[in-house]
């Protein structure tokens, strides 16, 4: 049985507090001649924004500050709802990145609209490799895109947890990376070699970074865990970075 996905929180939407009515009586009549004397004296009044400095001749200024609703330079900075595209297969992470993890790599792209795939191997040399993917659920190809990724991560996340013991060495879930990530140390009995994976969702978009090394013993598999699983973060750490400009 794979770990269920922890339900996401739920935003209340505050309300701020109805002001109390003011009191009636002399306060209310002082108030009113408050008022009188400035229709009378025909001042005019104006909304001054907190911290805009004024230049000299700031006539202008003035009517803008004057024109300007009441709030409007304080409306928060809204974040991207959506990755609205992928960037280059190979355009996730940066060639100084790449020659740190993987020395003297040639890369093979391929890719689409909505998935890039971009292998490094090291030249002449099997036994150093790295591969980023992305997949995106495009806004304009389906209603619900971050509910698809997400649902496209907690399959690959119950995937990990079916493979068989013999391969998978650790699974955890990872924070502080996307919305949400896990990484897997695993051991291919084939290579052999062990695998430092990571997949992290941003959004309506899930990215995997695999990074791969010649391990043919046991031990030796075991001493490469952290290595592998920190070069194949630092990837991914850089490639969410990207999709998050896109």
């Amino acid at each position: 049985m794979g770990l269920q996905r922890p339900p996401e929180p739920f935003h209340r939407v505050y309300s701020a507090p109805e002001p109390p009515s003011p009191p009636r009586g002399p306060r209310l009549l002082k108030l009113l001649a408050v008022l009188a004397a400035f229709a009378v004296a025909g001042a005019g009044v104006f909304l001054v924004v907190p911290g805009r400095s004024q230049s000299g001749g700031g006539g202008s200024d003035a009517a803008a500050v004057a024109q300007m609703p009441a709030g409007a330079e304080h409306s928060p900075v809204r974040p991207r709802e959506f990755v609205r595209s992928l960037p280059a297969p190979c355009g996730t992470v940066s060639r100084a990145t790449v020659d740190r993890t993987v020395p003297k790599a040639r890369p093979r792209q391929s890719g689409n609209s909505t998935l890039t795939t971009c292998t490094y191997s090291a030249e002449g040399s099997p036994s150093r490799w790295l591969r980023v993917e992305a997949h995106l659920y495009a806004p304009d190809d389906t209603a619900t895109p971050v509910e698809d990724a997400a649902n496209l991560y907690d399959e690959r996340w119950e995937q990990a947890h079916d493979a068989p013991p013999v391969r998978t060495i650790s699974l955890r879930s990872h924070q502080g990376l996307g919305d949400e990530a896990y990484r897997w140390f695993k051991a291919d009995e084939a290579g052999p070699a062990v695998i430092g994976q990571v997949t992290a969702r941003t959004r309506n978009a899930v990215l995997t970074v695999s990074y791969g090394e010649h391990a043919p013993g046991a031990a030796e598999r075991r001493d490469l865990e952290r290595a592998c699983l920190d070069r194949a973060t630092a990837v991914a750490r850089e490639a969410v970075a990207a999709l998050n400009h896109f």
